[in-house]
């Protein structure tokens, strides 16, 4: 199964004419294509999906959406230990704005 993912945009640069960022999955930090939303900044959300950021989401959305994946049991299957960590701080008021 393939999922589109919500992650924290890091950092952005632009590489070889193309704008990446570093996005923050719970811990587990990839390379993102922004081709596609180029004006997003640090701190945003965004969907990925096969390492494009396909769409801008909120921080609440965000959360609920990988804790709602992590009681799907999803997170664990599609990518380990780092989204399960994402999906805890969104269940509870403590990770709203980490």
């Amino acid at each position: 199964m393939c999922l589109a993912v919500p992650g924290r945009v890091l950092s952005t640069a632009e590489v070889d004419g193309t704008v990446m960022a570093e996005v923050d999955f719970g811990g587990v930090h990839k390379e993102v294509c922004l081709q596609y939303i180029p004006d997003v900044t640090v701190g945003e959300y965004v969907i990925v999906h096969v390492g494009f950021a396909i769409q801008r989401l909120d921080e609440r959305s965000a959360l609920d959406t990988l804790a709602d994946f992590e009681r799907l049991g999803i997170l664990a299957e599609e990518f380990g230990d780092g989204f399960e960590r994402a999906a805890q701080q969104g269940a509870s008021p403590e990770g709203v704005g980490r």
